[in-house]
């Protein structure tokens, strides 16, 4: 926690019930010893020197107000309040009182205020009547201290004085004798009121007396005074499950007697509450707070004892990863690990905080990493949950342990690689563990829990993302995809096939829980889309991933095309050009629009899943995709009429050709050409300043292979087209002296691939408008007009055809750099 959400300041009231300002400091909630319990505490913020000291007590009424205040007396005309910078810090202390109180955060105020008559008739008694006078403890008086004990509850003040008379009286003890009597005597009734009596007790919610409860020397005969429930026919066998059914496993001797007998007392009280007393009722359901308390604070005692005692803990971990430990006292080990981890979550943050640092110096990391990769069930999902505690601990101190052990370990043995292989490989038909170890994956690959968890400056934490993200994306990403590659590695279309042959051609995994992993991982690679935009673009491009995820559109588990189809949309979502530009070119929206007509006129999530996606292009407004869409598929999806999502497509794009068309109209003829070679020129400025801006901030980005091909492919043919073009028209160019038209003189064809513009309609094709919004579509080459100059569109390149004085320097300077030509429609 931070030092402004721990800043608070302390005030007291005065006689003149106004708040005096006591200084301003930090607070912290500590654990003083069992006497004192809980206490908060307030050091000043100059000096560091006590402001306040003060006892949790289980009776104070705590209140909580204005989000950032709390407020409770602690004695006579004496009232506290604690004023916090931040609610975070309010919100932590007033979880810490309520869990000492037993009572849940959400409340305002802990205790319901005391009656005031009865308040009043108390202050008036003398001081001789304080405490309550206790029938005499024997046989014939049962009833009547079952009655009074019952009697008591419902008064706070009437509990507190039956508390201190059995307190100093000794009382329980006589009672406890009378039980062993009672018994021997097979005395029913008397058994039957020791219960109440017992049970009334432990109600009272008092520590001092849970003490004497709770001893070796008393505690079995209270579980054997709660056996004899009057509601049951037959008393329960408590008493023989705790000596003997009950085992006490010793992984490693413990030496500490003080340490035996704390563990023994803990299991047998939290065996009492969870077991033996009925569930409290709602009025109930405060009165066993101390007890919840008091095995709280055991807890905390076990984990020091054993924390500090550094050759049990030395001598469990030797065994743990000695090869020569057989099967069953590995097991026994893990267990004990994960019930140490368990108990670790009642220390405090602070004291937590050294737990773990003292787990991992130990080498629990390594240790998991053994565990976690042996073929017994039990050793690896106990594995599973120690890791899971380290990794809600500290993620950071997960990813620098893997990332040193990646420079001396192969890839299959790294940690992370183990838990993707033990998330692959879950025998569980619902896939409990792996879903449980994809939430751990997500947890150590999200960029913002690495920011919160660095701790250090806005550099250093780009340096961790950085150098993280590169390890995984390096090291663990082609394990955790590995599956899905796998299942889809023969199904990859024939860029000249059909849309019937691809789908036919198409085979997806029919086995559900196949699917079902499928599914985990597509989630996982859609949070990184969201998240590690640089890094799973990169991947995405190079491994072509996103056409191998789209082949599950096909699956008959209708959960898994809604994931491919999510992880499209994520994509889409992002509004990325050079995204867009790679669906254009793969034609990916095919598997899409396959199963949207395949669906048919059913009204289920996947027909509304695809509705939405193709909705958000059109409210967006995504001009390369909708061209794409349009000019490809329009003519499969206008028949769709229950919504206008397909016709606003169309529209849409009719609008941009018609707001192309204006502005070439509104430009004069002479600077056509030089204009677009100019944006082209500014294209590709922005291109490589994204690419700087990605470099400063992710690392060195690489241009995708797939971009790559494209332009060197395509070149040669651009440009053999466009020699032949202009040689064919020279003669007639110089003949015909430009003219201008009513319609502008301009012949603007779009289309979407080389193909197309030449009549052919390619299924790989990239559109023009991935940087150039349609300025007309393929049919406006049909429109005549008077030859003045003629824009021709080639692999989106925009050539001028009229020889004019300074063409030829341009051209010379675009002959020195082919390969820039393309970019425009790249």
């Amino acid at each position: 926690m931070s030092d402004t959400r721990r800043r608070v300041k302390v005030y007291t009231l005065n006689e003149e019930r106004q708040w005096d300002d006591r200084g301003t400091g930090h607070v912290s909630s500590t654990y003083v010893d069992r006497l004192k319990g809980m206490s908060l505490l307030v050091r000043a913020e100059a000096d560091g020197s006590l402001l306040l000291e003060s006892k949790i007590n289980p009776n104070t009424a705590y209140q909580k107000q204005q989000d950032t205040l709390i407020v409770w007396s602690e004695a006579e005309n004496y009232d506290l309040a604690l004023s916090f910078q931040e609610k975070a810090g309010c919100d932590e202390i007033w979880e810490k009182i309520c869990q000492v109180q037993g009572k849940d955060p959400s409340v305002e105020v802990t205790q319901d205020p005391i009656d005031e008559s009865e308040e009043e008739r108390f202050e008036e008694m003398p001081d001789t009547s304080n405490l309550i006078d206790l029938p005499t403890c024997e046989l014939s008086k049962l009833e009547e201290i079952a009655d009074l004990v019952t009697s008591v509850l419902s008064s706070p003040i009437r509990r507190e004085k039956l508390a201190l008379a059995l307190e100093n009286e000794g009382y329980i003890k006589k009672l406890l004798q009378l039980f062993q009597t009672c018994e021997t005597m097979d005395n029913a009734e008397g058994l039957h009121h020791l219960y109440e009596i017992i049970r009334g007790i432990l109600f009272l919610n008092k520590a001092t007396l849970f003490e004497v409860m709770f001893s070796d020397e008393c505690i079995m005969d209270v579980v054997g005074c709660l056996e004899y429930d009057p509601a049951l026919a037959q008393p329960k066998r408590h008493r023989e499950f705790l000596t003997k059914t009950a085992k006490f496993k010793e992984v490693i001797p413990i030496t500490d007697s003080e340490l035996r007998q704390k563990i023994h007392q803990t299991y047998r009280v939290q065996y009492i509450q969870d077991v033996i007393l009925p569930t409290p009722s709602v009025f109930e359901d405060n009165f066993l707070s101390t007890l919840t308390s008091f095995i709280f604070f055991n807890k905390v005692e076990i984990v020091s004892m054993l924390q500090e005692d550094e050759k049990f803990l030395s001598e469990v971990f030797a065994q743990l990863t000695d090869e020569a430990t057989d099967d069953d006292k590995r097991r026994e080990l893990v267990n004990f690990f994960k019930e140490f981890c368990a108990f670790s979550q009642t220390l405090q943050p602070q004291n937590r905080d050294a737990f773990f640092k003292t787990l991992a110096n130990l080498g629990i990391l390594p240790a998991l990493e053994i565990v976690m990769g042996m073929d017994d069930l039990q050793v690896r999902a106990a594995a599973t949950d120690i890791f899971s505690y380290l990794v809600e601990f500290s993620p950071s101190m997960v990813r620098e342990f893997v990332m040193q052990e990646a420079q001396q370990s192969d890839d299959d043995i790294l940690l992370i690689n183990v838990v993707i292989e033990q998330m692959i490989c879950d025998t569980d038909p619902e896939l409990g563990g792996a879903v449980q170890l994809m939430g751990l994956l997500r947890t150590l690959i999200d960029p913002e829990n690495m920011l919160a968890t660095a701790n250090v400056r806005t550099c250093q934490w780009k340096t961790e993302k950085s150098e993280f993200l590169n390890f995984f994306y390096n090291h663990c990403m082609q394990v955790l995809t590995a599956p899905l590659l796998a299942n889809t590695s023969e199904d990859k279309p024939d860029k000249d096939s059909s849309i019937e042959s691809t789908k036919s051609s198409t085979i997806c995994p029919d086995n559900y829980q196949t699917a079902q992993l499928l599914a985990l991982i597509l989630e996982l690679l859609t949070f990184c889309v969201e998240h590690h935009t640089y890094h799973i673009k990169n991947y995405i491009m190079n491994k072509d991933m996103l056409r191998r995820v789209l082949i599950l559109m096909n699956s008959k588990h209708t959960f898994l095309a809604l994931c491919a189809l999510r992880f499209l949309r994520r994509i889409i979502g992002l509004k990325d050009e050079f995204y867009n530009r790679y669906i254009i070119k793969g034609n990916l929206f095919e598997p899409v629009i396959n199963a949207l007509l395949d669906n048919g006129t059913r009204y289920n999530l996947l027909n509304s899943a695809i509705i939405e996606l193709f909705e958000f292009i059109r409210v967006e407004d995504i001009k390369s995709l909708t061209a794409h869409i349009v000019d490809n598929f329009y003519k499969a999806l206008e028949s769709i009429e229950y919504v206008q999502t397909f016709k606003g497509l169309k529209t849409k794009y009719e609008q941009e050709k018609d707001r192309q068309n204006q502005k070439l109209n509104s430009v004069p003829s002479i600077l056509r050409s030089n204009r677009f070679r100019r944006d082209a020129r500014a294209l590709e400025e922005d291109e490589e300043l994204w690419f700087n801006e990605d470099e400063e901030e992710e690392g060195e980005a690489v241009v995708p292979p797939i971009e790559k091909s494209k332009t060197e492919d395509d070149f040669p043919d651009s440009y053999e087209k466009f020699m032949e073009t202009k040689k064919a028209k020279e003669s007639e160019d110089k003949e015909n002296l430009p003219k201008r038209t009513s319609v502008g003189g301009f012949k603007f064809t779009f289309s979407h691939s080389a193909s197309s513009a030449n009549g052919a309609n390619g299924a790989n094709s990239k559109s023009v408008a991935a940087q150039t919004p349609p300025a007309g579509s393929n049919g406006s080459s049909s429109k005549n007009t008077s030859l003045a100059t003629t824009v021709t569109s080639t692999k989106g390149s925009l050539i001028g055809l009229v020889d004019y004085p300074d063409d030829e320097e341009e051209e010379e300077e675009e002959d020195t750099s082919p390969r820039k030509r393309p970019r425009l429609g790249s």
